[in-house]
């Protein structure tokens, strides 16, 4: 497979995935390009079976990377509100991605991370557990309680009548 195919085949998933992670389309942007660029110049094998779960790894590491040096770091919420009037659904159905993005920040990483590869980008658990190098049990056990927490958020929300 050549450059070009790769990139095409493979570079909105693989933004949409940083962009879940960080929550910054600058900081996502930088995650997808530098992403293929160690997928096309590494000469080891490659350890998943997918070649999606591949570059997913990759752009998780990199995210890391960036949050051990503290770059890129802004709250998603000061970036990301949509202050245009528009229709009241469009307007709620962004209220309601905003408050999905923010529990979804609340999450520690791995299960944040787990969650992401399941719900938005289909992998299986066991695609999940080799790229994050954890057991087929842990993996389902994160996007659970990654689930779990998304459905209590929304239940307070109901009793609190927002």
């Amino acid at each position: 497979m050549d450059f070009e195919t790769l990139y095409t085949d493979y570079s909105a998933d693989v933004f949409r995935f940083a962009f879940w992670l960080s929550g910054e389309k600058n900081e996502a942007e930088d995650i997808t390009s530098e992403t293929f660029v160690r997928a096309w110049s590494r000469s080891e094998k490659i350890r998943t079976d997918t070649l999606k779960a591949y570059l997913f790894t990759i752009a998780r590491n990199r995210h890391l990377e960036n949050i051990r040096k503290g770059k890129y770091h802004t709250d998603l919420m000061d970036t990301h509100i949509d202050s245009s009037p528009g229709p009241d659904t469009v307007t709620e159905s962004r209220l309601e991605l905003q408050r999905v993005f923010k529990v979804i920040k609340t999450l520690p990483e791995t299960e944040r991370t787990a969650f992401i590869m399941r719900t938005g980008h289909g992998l299986s658990y066991e695609e999940i557990s080799r790229a994050l190098e954890i057991s087929l049990s842990s993996a389902k056990v994160k996007v659970h309680r990654a689930r779990k927490k998304l459905i209590v958020d929304r239940l307070k929300k109901e009793e609190r009548g927002s």
